[in-house]
Formats: structure tokens, sequence, C-alpha cells
């Protein structure tokens, strides 16, 4: 074939270099991170608003007064992510000529809420430190030191005011400011500008410094307005405005006080402050609009403390290791579930979601423990199968007279005191075991939610009452069924009935309608053994045959 007959398959497109990519990976990277760092017109301005957003000189210096650390994790949010190699790069280029031999290591993927930190993914690595950037709800951890770094967020408060003007016309109108973490540096000028503008009632809020313990610091915090004072503390949050002559309280926030919330605060917050405010009004950076709801509300939180009274078996879901407290609030949960009678299992869990809680079909409702920011579920939508309640829910729940105070308590203190009420309302303390209390334990129980009688809703406290034949020597059986229900070494096994009740108890559940049936069931026999990459008789192969290769 000569060269005329060589045929060249035509261009389908242009030559394209590295740097006409260059410039859409940069497009990308600013559409993402334009509504938290304000419009971007060069890769320059990006790398220099980043360090103004993260205030890396100041963490810098911090780390310098501090040369003990040496394993330091930077724990990120899903949205923040993507800035992890910028502030390990950062941090090198400034740091590794001292000498100190600091390792980075950034915690993308937290096994619990973002807001908390993540100090079991710290302990992966050893780490002496944890770099928290990004909204913090301030819960106070078990060991490792930690630093919060909350950014500094672009806004446009021009387009805001224009929004809050028209959204609050009544310039004598009481009204909160508040914000997630990151955007609290902006509250202080948002609020002086209302007060030029005639708005005569308004305060705002800061972030609460007195949560932090004495291995805790906030990198670059706002400072208070100097002729405003404290007027009340709310959780993670201290409310600043003029002194005024009547003393803000809970019962003023809530009958008198609008919220205006910038950013959409998660589920269980939205609940919190729902019962604390009058009314709720947020502010959405990205789109710039404000709404009023619709927002979660206690009513299902009511029906579902009704069906925590008849619920037999509870399932305790920990979703949070890191939080103080968190296991003292376990304890006394379990000792206050066993003393009214029921069961319960205990679930430490990452990120629960509908399938991984379907799996456990005999729980009759879950209680949840987690960070009250973001780590509770709040199921509106009736997504799960099974109601999530809260440990002050079910302690109410469990009291021997409901009593529905409107409020929602998250606070993992205050759900301690109420269950140590509920206990001595009981007659227990901790030197008793056992309940000495007068309640008529034979009384029937109705489902307040469907009006039907629920006879399992104490299974342990039926063991009292149940009437068991002696077993024999011979009798090996461990399960036995009695009027009460079925019992498995002494114990009324809610689990057990359940799957009785079952139309389909699993694969092989139908083998003994198939022929040839074995009742006794299959031989034993003994298996494989190893690891996957090689069992034993993959190693016997193996060797014989370089065996039989080298002879």
């Amino acid at each position: 074939m000569s060269n005329e007959d060589i045929l060249v398959p035509a261009a389908l497109s242009t030559h394209q270099d590295e740097s006409d990519f260059t410039f859409q990976k940069f497009d990308s990277d600013s559409m993402e991170r334009s509504f938290y760092l304000g419009p971007l017109s060069s890769q320059d301005e990006l790398w220099d608003k980043l360090m103004q957003y993260y205030s890396i000189d100041k963490l810098i210096a911090y780390l310098q007064r501090n040369p003990e650390y040496v394993q330091i994790t930077l724990q990120f949010p899903d949205t923040l992510v993507k800035d992890s190699s910028f502030i390990i790069r950062a941090l090198q280029d400034k740091l590794d000529g001292d000498g100190a031999g600091r390792k980075f290591w950034a915690l993308a993927d937290t096994a619990y809420s973002a807001c908390c930190v993540d100090e079991v993914a710290a302990e992966h690595v050893k780490g002496d430190l944890v770099i928290h950037f990004g909204d913090a709800c301030l819960n106070a951890i078990q060991k490792l030191p930690v630093v919060y770094d909350f950014g500094k967020p672009f806004l446009d408060t021009d387009v805001l005011l224009a929004c809050f003007t028209e959204e609050f016309k009544d310039k004598d109108q009481k009204i909160c400011l508040m914000s997630n973490a990151s955007y609290t540096h902006h509250i202080p000028d948002l609020y002086s500008r209302l007060k030029s503008n005639g708005y005569t009632n308004v305060v705002y809020s800061v972030v609460n410094t007195g949560l932090l313990t004495e291995t805790a610091e906030i990198i670059d915090n706002t400072t208070p307005l100097s002729d405003t004072d404290e007027l009340f503390t709310l959780g993670n949050r201290v409310l600043m405005g003029a002194r005024q002559e009547e003393d803000i309280d809970e019962e003023t926030l809530r009958n008198e006080y609008a919220l205006f919330h910038i950013t959409m605060p998660h589920d269980p917050h939205l609940l919190y402050l729902t019962t604390v405010f009058e009314s709720i009004h947020t502010y959405d950076v990205a789109d710039q609009v404000i709404s009023n709801g619709p927002y979660p509300s206690l009513t299902r939180r009511y029906k579902n403390m009704h069906k925590a009274r008849t619920a037999g078996c509870i399932g305790i879901l920990v979703n949070t290791l890191s939080i103080r407290g968190t296991r003292e609030t376990v304890n006394k949960l379990i000792k206050l579930i066993r003393e009214n009678g029921k069961k319960h299992y205990l679930f430490v869990v990452g990120k629960p979601n509908v399938p991984k809680l379907a799996n456990f079909e005999p729980v009759d409702i879950w209680c949840i423990l987690g960070c009250g920011q973001s780590g509770i579920i709040v199921d509106e939508f009736g997504e799960f199968y099974k109601p999530i309640i809260t440990p002050y829910e079910l302690t109410l729940a469990l009291n021997f007279e409901v009593t529905w105070t409107g409020k929602w308590i998250i606070d993992f203190q205050k759900a301690i005191t109420e269950i140590d009420n509920s206990l001595a309302e009981l007659g227990i303390d901790d030197s008793k075991h056992g309940n000495d209390s007068d309640h008529d334990l034979d009384a029937p129980e109705f489902d307040a939610v469907t009006g039907k009688y629920v006879s399992s809703s104490r299974p342990l406290r039926a063991l009292n009452h149940l009437q068991l034949d002696a077993p024999s020597n011979e009798d090996k059986q461990v399960m036995a069924r009695v009027n009460g229900g079925t019992v498995i070494k002494g114990t009324v096994s809610t689990a057990v009935e359940h799957l009785a009740n079952r139309a389909w108890t699993g694969l092989g559940s139908d083998y003994k309608d198939d022929e040839g049936y074995e009742e006794d069931g299959a031989t034993v026999e003994e298996g494989i053994s190893g690891i996957a990459r090689g069992y034993e008789f993959d190693q016997e192969d193996a060797a014989r045959k370089s065996q039989n290769q080298s002879q």
C-alpha cells in the first residue's frame, strides 16, 4: 500500500491542551464557592478569599503558640471538604520550617453530625488536636482539645436588608436576629444598621463562649458591640441588645418575639426554635428569599410520645460517641426502661437511615441520643417504619401521669434531670434496686392512638405473675409458651412472639413442607478456614503445584 492510499480519520474536535481545562475547572470551583466566598474573578483571588474566609493567619499563629500539638486532624462538613487540600497546603507551607514535625489529617467523612467534633475519627490516627471547620454546636466532648474555625462567609447585606424591611414593616415589632455559627460575624453589623433605620426592639445573638471547656478555643470569634449587654442565654447563643426596662425570659420570647434566622437551621434545631419564639422567619442566603414555613411541628411528637407508653420493646439509638454525658444518659435510660417493665436494645449507628433501622422489626419505638442541633431524627413525613423520640419525650411517656409541657428539651443534662425525677417518682434511687411504687401493675393498658387494648407493653413486669411448671432434669428446652407470652430462660421474649406472628419467617422456613425433610436437620460438616486471599485448601493446592513443578 502506498502513502497515497493511507486514510487518516477526520478530526472530530479542535486541539485541546491543559490550559483549556484549567479555565473550566476554575469556573466550576468558583460556581460552587461563590455563595460563601462571593463573586470570584481569578484563581489568585480564590486563594486570597480562602485565606480570609478561614482566618488562616490566626490559625497558624495559634499552632505556633502551641507546638505540643503534632498529630492535627482537620474536620470538614461535606460543603467545605473541597477546601481541605488548600488549607493543609497553606498550613504546611507556613509551619514545616519550625521543626515541630506536625502532621495534618483531613477528616472528610464524619461518622455522626457534622456540627459535632468527631473525636472517634480523630483517635483513629492518634490525633492530639481537632480543628473543626464550619458551623458548630459547641457541645462539650470527652477528651481531645478542639479549635473551632467557623469561617466568614460572604453575605450581601443590602439585599438582606431590603428583604427584611419588606417582611417586617412594623418597626416597633420585637425581633431577634440569629444565624448559624458561620454567619454570626455579620449579625452585629446588621443589628447596627437596623437600629439606624428605626427598628427599636431588635436584639441579636452571638455564640455562647461560656460553653467552651478549658481545652477549646474559637479562632477569630465575633466580638459583641460595646454598647449592648447580655439579655438572655439560649443554649449555644447569648442574646444581646440595649438594656431594657423588662428582662427577657422564656415566656417573653415565646409570646412576643419573632425570630429572623440567617440560613435554614437543621430540623431538630428548627423544631426547638419553634417552641421558643412566637414566629420563625428564615433567610436563604443562596436564593436570597425569606421563608415563613411550614416548619416541623410538635403534634407528631405528642402522638409518638403516647405510642411509647404502650411500647414493649424500646431501641436506644446512639447517634454520638463524643458528646459529654452520653454514657450517663444511656445508663439512666436503661434503668428507667427496666423499672417500667419494658425491654430495650442498644444500638450505636452512624448516620441512621430508613433501611438501617428497618432491619430491627421487634423494636416498637426508637429513642435517639444525638446532638440537638442536627443529630436527632425529626421524621416529619413518616418515612421510618417505627416512631423516633428523644430521651425527654420517653421520660414523659414513662411517667405515671402524662403531662405535656409543650417544651422540647434536647440538652443531655436537662434530660438526665428529668429522668432522675421520673425515677424518684417511681420510688427508685441509685442505691435501690427494684420498684417500690404503689402503681397498679395489673391495670389494663390501652393505646391512646388506636384505642386498642395492649397486652405486651410490660414484658418484664409480667414475669412476676407467670405460673411456670418446674422443668425436669431431662428437659433441655430453653423456650416455653405460657399464658403471658413466650419465655426464654425466664424472660418474656417479644422478638420470638413477633417472629411467631409473621406469615413469612425467613429463608428455609418452609423446608418442613418439602418431601424428604429431615426433622433432625443436616449433618454438621467442617467448613473452609482461612482468609479470602488464601483459604487453606488454596494454599495446599498451590504447594502441591509448586512441588510438582520442582520435580
